[in-house]
Parts: structure tokens; sequence; C-alpha cells
């Protein structure tokens, strides 16, 4: 289970949020762009650090000021996916795969076989040896979630996982995704600017005004506030 309460100052005003995620429950972030969405994302994983707050994961604090724990990123056992995908575009994709356990000093062998294995579930076994610049949207997407779930996160966050997938591909990747999370069976929290997202994703649903929680519940009582502006608008597009 992830709970965590952040605050930080941001340029035009105060981020204050307050959320759990339970095990294998999605959580789907809706606002304004600049409401302070990727920054809560930014917050938990370490990126960023909270001016005061609390953040655990499981039974492992990550972040605490009035206990003064700040665990590096890179200790917090989260995949992390951006909606640029961040790959490496001089590898390949297995490279790609590898790199956070290598970078753990993964004995060679079982990186082979943790990244054999992780292909294989993402339908990229056969894409193994291309350079990821040669792939389509879709398929970039696939190779930065392997990357995040090769790692076994105890969470998972998703920034925009499929802007940069083709309108025609969104269907089937959208199920994949779907499918990917739930097998891993751990706390996610999606952000995103797409209703068919929130529809097929979220298990949660919050609406995020200026660093607040202006909404939270279960998607049908979140999007049934048509008195809400943001959710109009939403829900039409």
């Amino acid at each position: 289970m992830l709970s965590f309460h952040v605050v930080r100052q941001l340029r035009d005003f105060v981020l204050d949020v307050a959320l759990s995620v339970e095990e294998g429950e999605t959580l789907v972030l809706i606002g304004e762009n600049g409401a302070g969405k990727s920054t809560v994302l930014n917050l938990i994983s370490g990126i960023l650090a909270p001016d005061r707050g609390e953040i655990t994961l499981g039974d492992r604090i990550l972040f605490s000021d009035r206990r003064e724990i700040d665990v590096p990123t890179e200790n917090r056992n989260i995949g992390h996916l951006f909606q640029s995908y961040a790959l490496f575009p001089h590898m390949t994709v297995a490279e790609n795969v590898a790199f956070g356990l290598q970078c753990r000093k993964v004995p060679k062998s079982e990186i082979a076989k943790s990244v054999a294995e992780q292909l294989a579930a993402m339908n990229l076994s056969d894409l193994a040896d291309v350079n990821v610049g040669r792939l389509s949207g879709g398929q970039r997407q696939r190779v930065a979630l392997a990357r995040a779930l090769v790692l076994e996160p105890e969470l998972l966050l998703l920034d925009e996982p499929l802007a940069a997938v083709d309108m025609r591909a969104k269907g089937a990747m959208r199920k994949e995704l779907r499918d990917q999370i739930w097998n891993a069976g751990i706390p996610c929290i999606v952000v995103t600017h797409t209703l068919r997202d929130v529809l097929e994703l979220a298990d949660r649903l919050c609406l995020l005004e200026e660093g607040k929680v202006m909404a939270y519940g279960a998607p049908e009582e979140v999007l049934g506030m048509q008195e809400n502006g943001f959710i109009a608008s939403f829900t039409e597009g």
C-alpha cells in the first residue's frame, strides 16, 4: 500500500495532496495542465523533494520531514514511466530493458534471464536487438513499461502512458497496459487527459485543481460531478 501526504511550494500555488493507493489498485489523476499531477508523481518517486509531509510504501518510509528521512530515488524501488518514455536512443530494446538491472549490479546471467522473460511478456522478443529509435510509439511504450517492470517495483507511476501512441493503436495498447498493471498486482498511479483511460484503467479517480484534491472516489462518482467545470468539459471530450 502507498500512503502519502506531500506539500511543496510551487510557482503559483502550494501543492498539498494526501492520498493512498491499495495493493493492486490503480488511481488515476486528472486535472488542468499545471494542476500538479506530474509533480505528485515526481515527489513520490524522489525526483523532487516535498517541503514537508510523509510517503510510505508498504512498511517503508520513503520520505518524512519530521523524521528526517529521504530515501534516494534509486533505492525506492518505484517504476516511473515518463510521458516521453525517457528511453536511451543509442541502445537496443534489450539494452534499455537491462539498464536498471545493470545499475543494481545484478549478475549478467540473471539479467539475461529477466530481460528475456520480460520481453516475452511484452511481446517484444523479436525486437530485442532493434535500436529503439526505429520503433513506433506503441512499441516504445512497451519497452518503457518492460524496463520498469523488470525491476519488480513495489509501485508504478505512469505519466500520460499512451500520449505517444498512434490513435489507431491506442485501444489495443490501453487493454495491454491494463492487463500488465493487473498482472503486476501493485499500487499504480496514472496521470491522463483522456476519458477513455479513466474508464478502462481507474479503480479510483482523483481531480486535482491548483495542487488540491477537489474530488476523489469511484470513477462514476467523480465523473458525475457535472457542476465542476473541468469534469463537464472532460466528459464531453
